[in-house]
């Protein structure tokens, strides 16, 4: 089975959600300043991210970097 990402915004909280693979019981620690990883509880790998205040980081700009200090691979 080949992972999948699903990706989630919420115009009303300004929140943007981006998970990687079927859901398991994760965490999240925080990478940066409203940054952060989701974490699966018992393989310590890294599930998905999450951004608040994500429109406000857009501000003006057509596009959006933001840095995560991860490399994700997708494979099967």
């Amino acid at each position: 089975m080949k992972d999948k990402m699903n990706i989630y915004y919420d115009d009303e909280g300004d929140f943007l959600e981006i998970q990687i693979g079927e859901l398991t019981p994760s965490y999240y620690e925080e990478i940066s300043d409203g940054v952060f990883e989701r974490i699966d509880e018992k393989t310590r790998k890294v599930k998905g991210f999450a951004v608040f205040s994500f429109r406000k980081r857009l501000a003006g700009k057509k596009n959006i970097n933001v840095r995560l200090p991860v490399k994700v691979q997708l494979s099967s």
